[in-house]
């Protein structure tokens, strides 16, 4: 059963893991995640924002800057 990461159904606790981990599986083979990609996951930690928003705000912001 997959796990469910939305901030009604987490804890801050436990959402600083998932994005902890998520962050470590991401340096493996590349550097590590920008200022940018850090505060966004803040966001969600803190339960300020769902990780699919924080998902879709760093792809885009990514998009955007790759077409600049």
């Amino acid at each position: 059963m997959p796990k469910n990461y939305a901030v009604k159904d987490t804890t801050k606790v436990q959402r600083e893991k998932y994005a902890n981990e998520a962050m470590s599986i991401a340096i493996l083979a590349a550097p590590e995640p920008s200022k940018f990609a850090q505060d966004c996951m803040r966001e969600y930690i803190d339960g300020r924002r769902e990780l699919s928003d924080v998902r879709q705000q760093i792809i885009s912001h990514y998009r955007v800057a790759d077409n600049a």
